[in-house]
């Protein structure tokens, strides 16, 4: 044992002898079943003293409070052994009653265009939803259910054909630094140019063929988007498996045929239907599984996707963390699934975790002064620059090396911009503002002092 771990011992010891007194109470629910007993909060409290455990190890001390409370005090003994494996081991969760295999889907940006802020809230609820439910000991499986197929491939390739012609050169890299102008161009030419128009549709039906000049242009396009992930990936600490909706194509195939065979289907105005839950006048909109022109939509692959978690994962418990808007596509999805025979929800827990989206000073959806999504990876680069700022007026980088304020600088930055998320309600609308999340000593202390305390 280390000096330091025996000085952090001792202080702690001198903690638990002042702070040894523990109570609780649930008074609420406790006298709803007192009054259900028909008996005195007293007499039951007295009942409960006759059949505790005399000796536990634990509790020093057990007596009935006025009107019923129970108070309990805690062995000093016992305290101060707790807190001496908390420095030495870690914070250590009791075992789950049931073990769950856990799929959260989460983050789930689009190719060819660049995480915005709008992802922050979902790739960091999801990770931390992740990481307690590790730590609780059950198996997660992380996904990054991205946008990686659909009619936007085919502008994509089209002006990916124009603008780079030797695309299908053996290695060749594509030389796009700016993902977002790129698809703003592809855009453009679409909505405005009609013969463009025509030869992004055409690109999309080979793409679909599988043809594999354009299953190339595809996988350069994705390759790009991915490297770009991945760095903001990298800088905030997150573990992720990516599984677009791509990966379902073949899947959602069969799947129609199989909801087409048992009558799930319904024809209307050219497109096929299918109801979720039962009839009546707070039934959701019908899913979309196949378009007037033959396509599928993210109804289809949504389904697919569930279907596949079931069967092929094997997950127990699904997450998915999406923003609020989406509670109702999810919860069709279920009823269509369930109606299908895909989902027992006697076996399998579905839940969306939904949230708000973040704001700016002016309530409205956080934007650059241009009115452009801010991307995330300058929202980063913000953070940086002023953790950095602030620590140097500390003193801070007279005080470590380089290596060590670097290191401090990225976690106050991207912790203070997690605490930001975190701290607000998951459910609401929050206001991000870097004056209100800059790094005071509240914020500091987590990051900066205890990883230096206690490693």
């Amino acid at each position: 044992m280390s000096l330091n771990t025996i000085r952090r011992s001792i202080q702690l010891r001198e903690l638990a002898h002042y702070y040894y007194f523990w109570s609780y109470s649930d008074s609420l629910i406790l006298f709803v079943i007192v009054k259900k007993l028909k008996k005195s909060p007293k007499s039951v409290a007295e009942e409960i003293l006759v059949h505790f455990p005399k000796e536990t190890g634990v509790v020093d001390s057990l007596e009935v409070a006025g009107g019923g409370f129970i108070n309990l005090t805690l062995s000093r003994t016992f305290l101060q052994e707790e807190i001496q494996g908390l420095c030495l081991y870690g914070f250590r969760f009791p075992p789950p009653l049931h073990f769950h295999r856990i799929l959260v889907d989460f983050s789930s940006p689009n190719v060819a265009k660049e995480m915005h802020v709008g992802h922050l809230r979902s790739t960091i609820i999801g990770d931390s939803i992740c990481r307690l439910l590790e730590e609780l000991g059950h198996q997660v499986i992380r996904i990054n259910h991205i946008g990686d197929w659909g009619t936007q491939f085919g502008m994509l390739i089209a002006h990916l054909q124009e603008r780079f012609p030797d695309y299908l050169t053996e290695d060749y890299k594509l030389p796009i630094t700016d993902l977002q102008s790129f698809y703003k161009e592809s855009k453009t030419r679409f909505d405005q140019d009609p013969e463009f128009k025509k030869r992004a549709y055409a690109c999309v039906v080979k793409l679909q063929r599988n043809e594999p000049s354009f299953i190339r242009a595809w996988k350069i396009i994705c390759d790009v988007s991915r490297m770009e992930f991945s760095k903001i990936y990298s800088r905030l600490g997150i573990r992720i498996s990516e599984r677009g909706e791509s990966f379902y194509q073949g899947l959602m195939e069969s799947l129609v045929h199989e909801l087409k065979t048992k009558g799930f289907l319904e024809e209307d105005e050219g497109r096929w239907i299918m109801w979720g839950g039962s009839e009546g006048k707070d039934r959701n909109p019908p899913l979309t599984i196949i378009k007037s022109d033959g396509g599928f939509t993210y109804d289809t692959s949504d389904m697919a996707a569930l279907k596949y978690r079931i069967e092929e994962d094997k997950a127990t418990w699904v997450i998915y963390v999406t923003d609020a808007g989406q509670v109702t596509h999810f919860h069709t999805v279920w009823e269509a699934a369930e109606r299908a025979g895909i989902w027992d929800r006697a076996k399998v827990r579905l839940d969306h975790a939904g949230f708000g989206v973040v704001l700016g000073d002016d309530k409205k959806k956080f934007k650059t002064r241009s009115g452009d999504t801010v991307k995330l990876s300058d929202l980063l680069d913000e953070g940086m620059k002023r953790a950095g700022e602030k620590l140097r007026e500390k003193g801070r980088d007279k005080e470590l090396s380089e290596e060590e304020f670097g290191a401090i600088e990225k976690a106050v930055a991207y912790g203070c911009i997690k605490y930001a998320d975190l701290s607000h309600s998951r459910n609401g609308e929050y206001v991000f503002s870097f004056d209100r999340v800059r790094p005071s000593f509240s914020i500091l202390f987590p990051y900066f002092v205890l990883p230096l305390y206690f490693f």
